[in-house]
């Protein structure tokens, strides 16, 4: 697969792709109260995002075949398969969706939910939950069937394990920094070049960082270029294309700074997302004809 074309910023979270379909916030189904549960799903045949927005109900997105990224404030949350994002009720996002992505969201009524979580939350989307949701859009259930598997969902929306959150710096001595990176990914410039660059010192940079991300600068970046590969990845860029686009000399490099990141090699990581959507496919299927 080719390198990606330079595009324009957008919601300063990489380069927007040409095409890119920007809409002003993602619709809150209606019609259906007072079930505490509305779900939904849609697949944008273009790469789509959403401009800053807040719902009045909880959110919980979840994707296949792709990736979804979202800005919150001061954090960048990437989404693959086998997880999900909660975005409490009020809070200001903005997203971005790979083309051709399955995109699915429910919605939650604030006042019959009774779980919490502190802020925008990586879920775990286990093949149960997708199971429950999925049975949730249908628009033939009864009160009592509706009711009952609502209460299931509480019981299992838990918090992911492995989420894929990166914290930005929100220092205006280093912003300059991190949105240029978050732009181009593949920028190699060293600490020192970037401070003199700034006309500053390596040390407060180094000190910024730290202070603000709980990561060293290069740590940081590194999480960046994993947070941008995972979207590649899913698109079908091979490792070597890939470590290309994000500036590494060399795949071994890249699969390594994965492995730190990740926990697990891109290969694996994929591999393994993949038996998961199988099963979850299997599971929707099975709940929808019962």
């Amino acid at each position: 697969m080719s390198r990606s074309s330079a595009g324009v910023p957008g919601l300063g979270i990489w380069r927007r792709e040409p095409g890119t379909v920007v809409r002003r916030a993602s619709a809150v189904p209606v019609g259906r109260a007072p079930f505490v549960i509305l779900a939904e799903s849609q697949v944008p045949g273009v790469p789509t995002e959403w401009e800053p927005h807040a719902h009045p109900l909880h959110e919980l997105v979840w994707v296949r075949g792709g990736t979804l990224m979202s800005r919150v404030v001061d954090r960048v949350f990437t989404v693959s398969e086998g997880q999900g994002l909660w975005m409490p009720a009020g809070v200001v996002h903005g997203g971005r969706l790979t083309a051709g992505v399955e995109f699915y969201d429910a919605f939650f009524a604030p006042e019959h939910t009774p779980v919490a979580f502190d802020g925008p939350t990586a879920i775990e989307m286990t093949p149960l939950l997708e199971s429950l949701l999925g049975h949730l859009a249908r628009t033939d259930l009864d009160a009592e069937a509706r009711a009952r598997a609502e209460a299931v969902v509480f019981d299992v929306l838990v918090p992911s394990e492995r989420p894929f959150t990166l914290r930005l710096p929100g220092d205006a001595r280093i912003d300059a920094i991190a949105e240029a990176l978050l732009a181009d990914p593949a920028d190699n410039r060293s600490l020192e070049e970037w401070a003199r660059a700034l006309g500053t010192s390596d040390r407060t940079v180094t000190r910024a960082f730290r202070q603000s991300t709980g990561l060293s600068f290069a740590r940081w970046r590194q999480a960046l270029r994993v947070h941008r590969a995972l979207t590649l990845l899913s698109e079908g860029w091979d490792v070597q294309t890939v470590a290309e686009e994000l500036g590494y000399a060399q795949p071994s490099t890249f699969i390594a700074a994965f492995r730190r990141v990740v926990g697990t090699t891109p290969g694996a990581y994929f591999g393994t997302a993949q038996d998961a959507a199988s099963g979850v496919r299997n599971a929707v299927s099975n709940g929808a004809n019962s």
